[in-house]
């Protein structure tokens, strides 16, 4: 057979175009073989028993987070009235529409209307299940004034909920929904927290729904920071956020420790400070609202601040501890007891007292007629004195500010006899004991220490001054430092300057 008669221009062609794709997907598939030479044969994948052992609080949040719910509230408020003119600038009518003056107070023809329009204010924050039966415990300010409660579950059911009780104090709230065998949280023991220990908050930020974010207890004990009458707060720095409030604070085991309450922040948002109520104050007051429905606490009836390292210096303490007492009120249990003013409470039936704040909560949570043990430090030497709980009185505002500390004199200072000029300049009474301070220099030390301008002196270095005489001659003999008992709106505390 002769090649000639196959081996034709177009064959030759049409078999040169099979040999180049032969050889291009040689080449291809060599290249893929080289890159396929450098992985593994097979892939390795966990087993179970190894995705199990994983360092994770999976579980705890499992088991707590049908618990913690979401908190809506609502209630009507007046709008601010503005002044708007009777002609409405275009560029607001476009917001507001012709009848946009009523807004602001005003009618359609921009007079005064004669009340003030109202309108629905929303409140967003959380809530933990501490009963099957329906009973929730928040904060009260997330409820404060509401006039509808909803709560919805973490399945997504949502409830009319009714406020069962609150205590202002210690902002906390209880609520009841109409529904049964809810799951419930683990009631832990917040007396037993350590700095350091693991902490999980969880709750509703920002109105997102069920979010976990961890951290750890940063400190207890946390009080006089002025945002509750009684303060005992748990710090963390688990991420706690605007609608969080009201929420679990649980630890490693899920166990509930705290209510989460408050942020130190300027913006609004989390930076790691946070303030949780401690599950022990909750319990107390969840207690008392389903059983009396409200909050009955004990009185001692004193005054008191904490013991600044100057104070403890001027009182001859060797470090820094305890409650001052600045004031004791007449015909109370502690004037009853024979506590005087400059006693310092060492200890309430053994437990230590760190600070003012600290006397204030541990009294409060005891039952009016409870007998005490107090440790108190007089003079220089420790006595135990005993004391009968009242309940207390419904008017009795909350404990001094601690004052600011100071080691310095009292240069800067003006005092004068207390006089019906001065009395009716600084609002006093004619005849209040001591000497009035008509003047501080903002730069003096006594300025820095809290010294104002209305304080009364009424003893300097525990001697009574009557008048500017006495107050000098007092001042002549103190020569480490100056103790002051000043009367201001009515209360008296201790500065040392």
């Amino acid at each position: 057979m002769s090649f000639k008669g196959i081996w034709t221009r177009p064959r030759a062609a049409a078999l040169a175009a099979m040999i180049s794709a032969g050889l291009g997907a040689l080449a291809v598939g060599a290249a893929e073989h080289s890159i396929n030479a450098n992985l593994p044969a097979t892939f390795r994948y966990a087993s179970p028993d190894e995705s199990a052992s994983r360092n994770t609080f999976a579980p705890v949040v499992k088991k707590v987070l049908p618990a913690v719910v979401s908190v809506s509230s609502s209630k009507m408020v007046k709008s601010p009235a503005g002044m708007v003119p009777g002609n409405m600038d275009p560029f607001f009518r476009q917001f507001f529409g012709d009848d946009g003056g009523m807004f602001f107070g005003f009618n359609n023809r921009g007079e005064r209307g004669q009340t003030a329009p109202r309108q629905r204010e929303q409140g967003m924050g959380s809530g933990v299940i501490v009963s099957p039966e329906g009973y929730i415990l928040t904060n009260n300010h997330v409820v404060d004034g509401a006039t509808d409660v909803r709560v919805t579950l973490s399945d997504k059911r949502e409830f009319k909920a009714r406020i069962v009780g609150t205590d202002p104090k210690t902002d906390l709230a209880v609520l009841k929904i109409d529904a049964a065998n809810l799951p419930t949280v683990v009631i832990g023991d917040s007396d037993r927290i350590q700095v350091g220990d693991y902490a999980l908050a969880i709750g509703n930020p920002f109105g997102l729904g069920s979010t976990v974010t961890m951290g750890i207890i940063s400190a207890t004990g946390r009080g006089n920071l002025g945002i509750e009458d009684y303060e005992d707060f748990i710090q963390t720095d688990a991420p706690i956020n605007p609608g969080n409030s009201g929420g679990a604070l649980v630890n490693d085991h899920g166990d509930l420790i705290g209510i989460n309450t408050a942020i130190l922040s300027h913006s609004e948002g989390n930076q790691g400070i946070g303030f949780a109520i401690p599950v022990a104050v909750a319990r107390n007051v969840t207690d008392q609202i389903l059983r009396n429905g409200k909050v009955t606490r004990a009185y001692l009836g004193v005054m008191s601040e904490a013991v600044t390292p100057s104070l403890a210096k001027a009182f001859h303490e060797k470090k820094p501890g305890g409650a001052l007492v600045s004031e004791v009120k007449h015909d109370s249990p502690a004037s009853r007891a024979g506590i005087e003013k400059g006693d310092i409470i060492l200890a309430v039936n053994g437990k230590p007292i760190s600070d003012s704040a600290q006397l204030a909560m541990t009294i409060s949570l005891l039952q009016p007629g409870t007998a005490v043990n107090l440790n108190v430090l007089r003079d220089g030497a420790e006595r135990e004195v005993s004391a009968h709980l009242e309940e207390m009185p419904a008017d009795t505002a909350k404990a001094a500010n601690e004052p600011d500390d100071s080691q310095n004199g009292m240069d800067g200072v003006s005092v004068e006899d207390v006089s019906a000029r001065n009395a009716r300049q600084f609002g006093l009474s004619p005849d209040a004991p001591g000497v009035v301070v008509t003047s501080v220099d903002p730069a003096s030390q006594a300025a820095v220490n809290g010294l104002r301008p209305g304080d009364v002196i009424q003893e300097v270095n525990r001697q009574p001054v009557h008048n500017t005489a006495e107050f000098e001659n007092a001042l002549k003999h103190s020569t480490s430092g100056t103790l002051l008992l000043v009367e201001r709106q009515g209360s008296t505390l201790y500065l040392a300057v």
